[in-house]
């Protein structure tokens, strides 16, 4: 029998040890902030009931849902007239009850319901665990990817928004990014927009149209609303909020003056500037934080504040995104749980910092010394050494005994391990070791308890 071609299915990938270590950097970069302001972590299954997950994500979304087959012989409890038609959407409830998560904000909200007399309100928690999509993989778009999601519910105050300004602030410019644009706008504004020029039921089509601003510019934009049934008065009406400029204070004035007539839209001015006056008494580190009237992301799932980061360094999409919604846990039977979110894009943060060199040197290398031994003898002398070492939580490798240091040395330079500990009967008779410095290749004789104390000091 021929051996199988190993691979891994069509949009999933392999995590090789160099690109954990620099996942992990990041992954861990972003939870010590989301624990800092308060957040706490849970985990949901994998799985979840198809029935939890179905009709969540609209017609398109449930098309990529990956069913899960029931277990044992799943056709046997089909009914027979079913099975003749060769339709699989009419025999998918029979035989599948699960199925894997497609996000992280619906299992949360049926976490929080089934736990809501347990948990503490306002409840913040942070999620990052991989998803699940049969979406038609290409060039940076995946079947199986993770999230790194953090919400709070039961709080409808506007200090929440602020911190989610900070935390992408914080957390961004400690994984190194120098120049990144944190991008607000509200709904409310939206659906004012609409309301004064008598569009209120067109507000999708308006907002869709005004979210391609940058890609296909004002021609693009009028010519699209055109299509839709708005005229040129509406148009002309539109232009100098769509066009607003100046500083934050600037578009807001703008703003209020255009949508005077108009209580939800004034609302929706109110709360971006009460988010504007909790920033300004925060020290901001490297974002730009902007009011952009053309950011319109999720609007039939936002009902506040919209966020949307972009990196200004390099050429990619959004690497962050999120806002308010007013009835998250609606759809599980608890109503009026006001809630907002924030998720972070992980893997395009993976490729930007990559592409500017970002990752710590360190970052490649998880051990910190390889002892290496030129025989048993010296094998043996080494384990309380190597015992000493961990229990100071230095992480250390000892090379079995038997391999020439040659081949010691090479595995050091290939895990980008930097130092080295040579033990020989020279060393044994003297106390002292050789310490090697591999990246400069300098070498010195020392007793265990230096090598101890200089690892521990970072060398």
């Amino acid at each position: 029998m021929a051996a199988i071609k190993p691979s891994t299915p069509k949009g999933t990938r392999d995590f090789s040890p160099a690109e954990m270590v620099k996942r992990n950097f990041i992954f861990d970069t972003i939870k010590a902030v989301f624990r800092k302001y308060g957040y706490q972590q849970i985990e949901t299954p994998s799985m979840e009931n198809l029935s939890t997950l179905m009709g969540k994500y609209g017609d398109e979304g449930d098309k990529l849902i990956f069913k899960v087959l029931n277990s044992g012989d799943y056709l046997s409890k089909v009914n027979p007239e079913k099975l003749v038609t060769l339709n699989s959407n009419a025999i998918t409830p029979d035989i599948s009850e699960k199925a894997l998560r497609y996000d992280l904000t619906v299992p949360f909200a049926r976490y929080v319901v089934m736990h809501q007399n347990e948990i503490t309100f306002p409840f913040k928690r942070f999620q990052v665990q991989p998803v699940w999509r049969a979406d038609r993989p290409q060039k940076g778009r995946y079947r199986e990817f993770f999230q790194c999601d953090a919400d709070v519910v039961g709080s409808d105050s506007l200090l929440n928004e602020a911190e989610f300004i900070l935390i992408y602030d914080e957390a961004l410019s400690a994984l190194g990014l120098k120049d990144f644009t944190i991008k607000i706008n509200n709904r409310k504004i939206l659906s004012g927009i609409a309301e004064v020029i008598g569009k209120a039921d067109s507000i999708i089509d308006l907002t869709v149209a005004i979210d391609k601003l940058d890609k296909i510019g004002l021609d693009g934009v009028i010519k699209e609303l055109l299509e839709k049934g708005f005229t040129e008065a509406d148009i002309e009406k539109l232009k100098p909020v769509i066009l607003l400029e100046g500083s934050n204070e600037d578009k807001l004035a703008s703003l209020r003056s255009a949508l005077e007539k108009s209580e939800i839209g004034l609302k929706g001015c109110d709360e971006i500037e009460t988010v504007f006056n909790y920033i300004s008494k925060f020290k901001i580190q490297r974002a730009t934080v902007e009011l952009d009237i053309t950011l319109a992301r999720g609007l039939n799932y936002y009902t506040g504040a919209i966020f949307e980061v972009k990196t200004n360094e390099v050429a990619m999409g959004s690497i962050g995104g999120g806002g308010r919604y007013d009835d998250l846990t609606g759809m599980f039977g608890l109503k009026g749980l006001t809630g907002a979110g924030i998720s972070f894009g992980a893997d395009r943060i993976y490729d930007v910092m990559g592409e500017l060199n970002l990752f710590p040197a360190d970052a490649n290398q998880t051990t910190r010394v390889l002892i290496c031994c030129f025989d048993k003898e010296g094998e043996i002398y080494a384990l309380p050494l190597l015992q000493k070492l961990r229990a100071e939580s230095i992480n250390a490798e000892l090379y079995p005994a038997g391999a020439k240091i040659k081949k010691q040395m090479e595995y050091a330079n290939n895990k980008n391990i930097p130092y080295t500990v040579l033990i020989g009967s020279e060393e044994m008779q003297s106390g002292l070791l050789a310490f090697k410095d591999m990246a400069s290749g300098e070498q010195e004789k020392i007793s265990a308890a230096q090598i101890v104390t200089r690892l521990k000091a970072g060398v």
